[in-house]
């Protein structure tokens, strides 16, 4: 029986997308993270929906400091208010800090390391400056001086993370920006006349999309981790807001008689952030193949 040969014309297409998604589906534990974040996000949204009763209400001081039950699956605190409904509030704290704070770090990252990585010289040296000090900074000690000086709060952490998440956006953006300026599609929009900001516009940011989607995924955690350190430390968002960090904070106390107290808050933000680096590293190698096995 003879083998027929298919021109190459008559195979179906494959767009760089339809690769990059066969390679994140392929790895297991990037679409377990993926599965998993999804899963607290929609637990965060649709928090009023599946939570018993509001997460500051004192309805069971008679029951305080209850072990998980039928009626309270995570028990109750020392305040008589439902663990179980503070630790699914306390996600829409944590979640939407990394979020924003990520966010905040791509608009400062993308047009600071697109401008050193196109005009290089002097402007790139200054912005190598400024990431090399912010590289030698331990990011929890500016933030616990700069936290205790402006006594916290929602939009101070979120600043905070954003002035330390950028660092790496803008390094991954200047890198790729780089690796693009003296492609010939950059040569021909400047031998055309285009202007400097044009070609950085509507040539290289679009090209370095990869970069700028992992390096939102990837500043998400760290935020987390920040901003449950700063509770921690009793300079995050003040009470009565539930957070995991200072759910954390109050559960130290009782961590060897009432185990729940301290638990459940840990394991929500351990696999929270573990589930949200999986999937960002699963991206990362799925965008950028030529790092897979480094």
């Amino acid at each position: 029986m003879t083998e027929v040969a298919v021109p190459i014309a008559d195979l179906p297409q494959r767009s760089p997308i339809w690769f990059a998604w066969q390679r994140f589906l392929s790895n297991k534990a990037a679409v377990a993270g993926g599965l998993v974040l999804a899963v607290l996000i929609l637990m965060a949204l649709f928090a009023p929906l599946i939570t018993p009763v509001p997460p500051e209400a004192q309805l069971f001081l008679t029951e305080s400091l209850a072990f998980p039950s039928a009626q309270h699956w995570f028990g109750v605190d020392g305040l008589g208010r439902d663990f179980y409904t503070r630790i699914v509030y306390g996600a829409r704290v944590s979640l939407s800090i990394g979020f924003i704070a990520a966010a905040f770090s791509v608009v400062i990252g993308i047009p600071v390391g697109a401008l050193a990585g196109y005009f290089g010289g002097r402007l790139d040296w200054f912005v190598m400056r400024i990431i090399e000090l912010f590289s030698v900074v331990p990011p929890l000690l500016a933030a616990m001086l700069l936290g205790a000086l402006t006594r916290g709060g929602y939009f101070t952490i979120v600043l905070i993370a954003a002035l330390f998440g950028w660092v790496q956006v803008c390094l991954q953006v200047r890198a790729q920006v780089k690796a693009f300026r003296e492609r010939e599609f950059v040569r021909a929009a400047q031998a055309l006349g285009a202007s400097p900001w044009y070609i950085i516009r509507r040539h290289l940011i679009p090209n370095s999309v990869s970069p700028i989607i992992v390096g939102f995924v990837l500043a998400i955690p760290l935020a987390m981790m920040l901003e449950a350190s700063l509770s921690f430390l009793g300079i995050g968002v003040p009470p009565p807001t539930p957070t995991w960090g200072q759910m954390i904070n109050e559960g130290i106390d009782y961590m060897f008689f009432y185990w729940h107290m301290a638990v459940f808050p840990t394991a929500a933000l351990a696999i929270t952030v573990l589930a949200t680096s999986l999937f960002g590293d699963g991206l990362r190698d799925a965008l950028d193949p030529t790092l897979k096995g480094r």
